[in-house]
C-alpha cells in the first residue's frame, strides 16, 4: 500500500496541555513515522509518514480525543512531495517559526486528582513535595517568559532535572512525559519559612509549620503561583484587625481558602452550580452565601450576606492544613494600597515586612503576575467580577473575524487589556486600578506581553473616552510611538458592544448601569439606555435614570451621605438629619454647615445619572454605609441587607419623558426609615429600579422592533436586580442577554472597546 507525506500545522491551545505526548502515542500506534514539535508562534506542527487511511484517523483523533486542556482553532494540512525520510516518530525539538498568530498557551491550572493523590502517597518519589504538578496540572501562563513553551523558556530553566524526572520526562508511557514543570524534591523549587525580617526560620517540614502559625493568630505572606497572599486565621479577629489597619482596609471583604468543599458547607450555603465553579480547574474565589450558623469572624467579609471562598490550587496550600483543625484561611491578594500583587521575595520582604510576621518563600520566579478570578454564580449562570487566574489568557471565541487587530487598554478602575485577532478575543490578567507608575508599567507590560505570545501585528489602539485617564495617556503614546490608529470608545457603549459581541446579538436594547462613565459631551453617567445595532456599531442614547447632583464631586462617591441630601434637598429637609449624623462626616458639624448651604443650589454642580450612586445614597439613608473604603461598598452592603427583605413599598415606576425618576424614590423610603425594616426598604429600591429600568427598555424596544434587551455594567452584578429585569422581559416576550464569560464591570471594559473598534470601519 502506499504511503503519502503531510505536514499538519494546528493553531489554538496546543502548548502546555500534553498535546505533543497525544500526538506521538497517537502516532506511534497507527504506525506512522514523523514528528511532532512546538513552533514560536505557539502551534504545533506536525509531520507525518504513512497510509493515507492512518493520517486520515490521527487527524480525527486529534479533534475528538486531545487532551482534556487542548483547544483546537485551526487544522492546516498539505500533501508533501518525495521520498519517506523517517523510520520512527519522535517529539523534536521546538521550532521557533512564527508565521501563524492567534495561538496562546494556558492559563495556571490547579493541582489535578492524580497529582494529589501522588502527593499523599508515602511510596511516591513526590511524596509530600508542595510543587508536584504533570502534563495535565501546574504553573503555566505565570512562568513563561517567551514561546516556544518550553522549558528552557521559563522560570523552570533555574532547575537542572535530577535523572529520575528526566526518565519520566522522556518516558512515552509517563504521565509526565515532556512535561516542562516537572520536578521533585531533589530537582525542583523548594519553599522556606523566614520571619518579617527575612531570616531563615528553621524548620523541617516549613509549609505544615506556615499552617500552625495560621492557627495561632500569626498574619503569613504566602507565595503562590502568581503572587503573594496575605494569610491569617478566619476564627481570631484579632490577626484580622491588625491586617486590616495595617492595609487602610477597614470594611473590604478577605477573600479565604477552605481545606475543602465539606468544610465550605459547615460556614456557606453552596449549590451545585458553585460547588462545579470551586472544584473546577480553574479554582476561582466563588461569592457564596453565608450560612445563618455562620461561625466564621464577622471581620472576614463585614456587613455582607456573602463570602468569597477558593479551594486550594497547589501542593503548598493543601498542606498548609495538615497540621491544623482550621476549615479556612483568609488568603487575600498582597498589594499595597492601588499596586499591582507583590511577585517577588526581595519586592515582598520589602513592601509587606510591617505587615505580617512570617513569610512562606518558595524560589521560583514569577514572570507575570496573577490575581486570583472571583465569580458569582447568578442562578445557573456564572458571572465574572474579575477574570484572571486560571481563565487568562485563554481567548473568548467570536462568531466572525474582527477587520483590525486591535489593542484595547480599558478604563481607569478594575482594569485588564484585551488583545483582538480576528476572531479571538486575548483578556489579560486582572491589572488593577491605574492610577499610578506601577500599574501603568503593569499594563503595559502585560499588553506587550499578550502580542507577543499571540505573535500579532496591532495597527489600532482603543480607550476610554475620558481624556484624563491613565489609560487614555498610555494609549496616545503607544499610537503615537508604533503609528497606530487611536480610536476612544464611549464607556457604556463599550459595556454593550462587550454584551453583544460575547452573545453574537445584531441588535439590542442594552441597559448600562454602574458607577460612573465619561458620556460625550463630558457628562457623568451612570444608569443608560442605549439602542444599539452590531453592523453599524453605534449607538444612540434613548433613555436614563433622573439626573442628581454631585454635591462636592468625588467627595460624593466616597461619602454616600452626600449623594442622599443631594437627592432629598427638593422636597424634604435635610437639615437636622445631616447634623444627627455629623459625625459621619471627616469634619463634623463645620462640613454639614457648608453642605446645607451647597444644597441651596445643586444646579452648580455637575449631575450624574448614575444608578450605582443611587443605591449609595440608599445606603446611607438606611444606614448600612456612610463611607464608600472599596469600589461598590454602599451598593454591596445595600445588596446584602435587601436579599433578606421584601418589596414593601411596591412603588410604581415613575416615568418622565426619557428619565426615570429616582428623587422621589429615595424621598420614600427616607420618609419610610421609621416604618418598615432596613430589608424591606432595601428590597422596595432594588424593585423599584429594576421594574423602572425595564419597563423603559421594553418600551424602547417594542418601539424599535428589537427583540433583545441586554443588562451590563457592574450593576448588572447584582442578583436582585438581574433576576426581576430577566422576568419582565422575558414576560413581555422578549430575550434577555447578561454575560456569561466576559466580567459586566470595567474588567470587560477592554473587550468592548476592542469589539467596537475591531468590527468598525470609523470612530466609534
Amino acid at each position: 500500500m502506499s504511503r503519502v507525506r503531510v505536514r499538519v500545522n494546528v493553531t489554538g491551545i496546543v502548548q502546555g496541555v500534553g498535546f505533543r505526548p497525544f500526538i506521538y502515542r497517537t502516532a506511534v500506534q497507527l504506525g506512522l513515522t514523523g514528528y511532532v514539535r512546538n513552533r514560536g508562534d505557539a502551534g504545533v506542527e506536525i509531520f507525518l509518514e504513512g497510509r493515507e487511511s492512518a493520517i486520515k484517523k490521527l487527524l480525527t483523533d486529534l479533534k475528538s480525543k486531545k487532551p482534556p486542556l487542548a483547544r483546537i482553532d485551526r487544522i492546516l494540512s498539505s500533501k508533501v512531495e518525495g521520498k519517506n525520510e523517517y523510520r520512527t516518530f519522535i517529539i523534536e525539538k521546538s521550532s521557533g517559526a512564527r508565521e501563524i498568530s492567534g495561538s496562546i498557551i494556558p492559563p495556571d491550572i490547579a493541582i489535578c486528582k492524580d497529582c494529589l493523590k501522588e502527593l499523599r502517597k508515602p511510596e511516591d518519589h513526590r511524596f509530600e513535595y508542595f510543587f508536584i504538578t504533570c502534563t495535565n496540572c501546574g504553573p503555566r501562563f505565570t512562568i513563561i517568559d517567551r514561546l516556544p513553551y518550553d522549558r528552557d523558556n521559563t522560570t523552570m530553566n533555574e532547575f537542572p532535572t535530577c535523572n529520575l524526572c528526566e526518565k519520566e520526562y522522556r518516558d512515552p508511557t509517563n504521565r509526565r512525559f515532556h512535561a516542562q514543570t516537572i520536578a521533585c524534591p531533589k530537582c525542583g523549587p523548594r519553599a522556606w519559612l523566614a520571619d518579617k525580617e527575612g531570616n531563615i526560620v528553621e524548620s523541617k517540614d516549613p509549609i505544615r509549620e506556615a499552617g500552625k502559625l495560621l492557627s495561632e493568630s500569626n498574619i503569613l505572606a504566602i507565595k503562590g503561583y502568581g503572587g503573594f497572599h496575605i494569610a491569617a486565621s478566619t476564627t481570631e479577629d484579632q490577626p484580622l484587625l491588625k491586617l486590616r489597619e495595617v492595609k487602610h482596609r477597614s470594611q473590604k471583604p478577605f477573600a479565604i481558602m477552605a481545606r475543602s468543599i465539606n468544610a465550605v458547607k459547615t460556614f456557606a450555603e453552596v449549590n451545585r452550580n458553585e460547588t462545579d465553579l470551586l472544584c473546577s480547574y480553574s479554582r476561582p474565589i466563588v461569592l457564596i452565601d453565608k450560612r445563618r450558623d455562620y461561625y466564621l469572624s464577622e471581620m472576614v467579609a463585614p456587613g455582607l450576606h456573602n463570602v468569597g471562598v477558593m479551594l486550594p490550587y497547589t501542593g503548598l496550600h493543601c498542606m498548609l492544613f495538615d497540621g491544623t483543625d482550621d476549615t479556612a484561611f483568609v488568603m487575600t491578594s498582597a498589594n499595597p494600597p492601588n499596586q499591582p500583587i507583590v511577585k517577588d521575595n526581595l519586592e515582598a520582604q520589602a513592601t509587606l515586612g510591617n505587615t505580617v510576621d512570617y513569610f512562606l518563600f518558595h524560589n521560583r520566579r514569577i514572570i507575570h503576575r496573577g490575581d486570583d478570578s472571583v465569580l458569582r454564580a447568578h442562578g445557573d449562570r456564572p458571572v465574572f467580577l474579575r477574570r484572571s487566574r486560571g481563565y487568562a489568557p485563554v481567548p473568548i471565541m467570536l462568531k466572525e473575524k474582527a477587520e483590525k487587530c486591535v489593542l484595547a487598554l480599558g478604563g481607569e478602575l478594575n482594569n485588564t487589556a484585551c488583545l483582538l485577532n480576528e476572531n479571538k478575543a486575548f483578556i489579560s490578567q486582572h491589572i488593577g486600578d491605574v492610577e499610578n507608575v506601577e500599574t501603568r508599567t503593569f499594563l503595559e507590560e502585560a499588553s506587550n506581553h499578550l502580542i507577543r505570545l499571540t505573535n500579532s501585528k496591532v495597527g489600532t489602539v482603543a480607550c476610554d473616552l475620558h481624556p484624563k485617564f491613565t489609560t487614555t495617556t498610555l494609549a496616545r503614546d503607544l499610537a503615537e510611538i508604533n503609528d497606530w490608529e487611536l480610536i476612544q470608545v464611549q464607556h457604556h457603549y463599550a459595556h454593550a458592544a462587550a454584551l453583544m459581541t460575547e452573545r453574537n446579538a445584531e441588535e439590542m436594547i442594552c441597559v448600562c448601569c454602574d458607577g460612573y462613565g465619561y458620556g460625550p459631551n463630558g457628562e457623568a453617567w451612570g444608569g443608560e439606555i442605549l439602542l444599539c445595532n452590531r453592523k453599524a456599531f453605534g449607538y444612540e442614547r434613548i433613555a436614563h435614570l433622573e439626573e442628581q447632583p454631585l454635591i462636592g464631586g468625588d467627595l460624593a462617591t466616597r461619602y454616600p451621605l452626600r449623594m442622599a441630601a443631594g437627592m432629598l434637598s427638593n422636597k424634604t429637609p435635610v437639615a437636622e438629619w445631616l447634623l444627627a449624623n455629623k459625625e459621619r462626616f471627616p469634619h463634623g458639624d463645620l462640613e454639614v454647615e457648608i453642605l446645607l448651604k451647597q444644597l441651596k443650589n445643586p444646579s452648580n454642580f455637575t449631575k450624574t445619572t448614575s444608578c450605582g450612586r443611587v443605591l449609595d445614597a440608599v445606603s446611607a439613608v438606611l444606614g448600612l454605609c456612610f463611607e464608600r473604603t472599596y469600589e461598590g461598598e454602599p451598593s454591596m452592603k445595600l445588596e446584602s441587607a435587601a436579599t433578606r427583605g421584601k418589596d414593601v413599598l411596591r412603588l410604581e415606576p415613575m416615568i418622565r419623558g426619557q428619565s426615570l425618576d429616582t428623587g422621589p424614590m429615595l424621598e420614600e423610603i427616607y420618609s419610610s426609615k421609621d416604618k418598615f425594616s432596613v430589608e424591606d426598604l432595601a428590597k422596595s429600591a432594588h424593585a423599584y429600579l429594576a421594574r423602572g429600568l425595564a419597563t423603559m427598555a421594553i418600551e424602547k424596544a417594542e418601539r424599535a422592533n428589537v427583540k433583545t434587551i441586554g443588562f451590563s455594567g457592574g450593576v448588572a452584578c447584582n442578583i436582585i436586580m438581574a433576576k426581576i429585569m430577566r422576568k419582565m422581559v422575558e414576560d413581555a416576550g422578549l430575550f434577555f442577554l447578561v454575560h456569561q464569560t466576559v466580567p459586566p464591570g470595567d474588567g470587560g471594559l477592554s473587550f468592548g472597546q476592542a469589539a467596537a473598534s475591531g468590527f468598525s470601519t470609523s470612530d466609534t
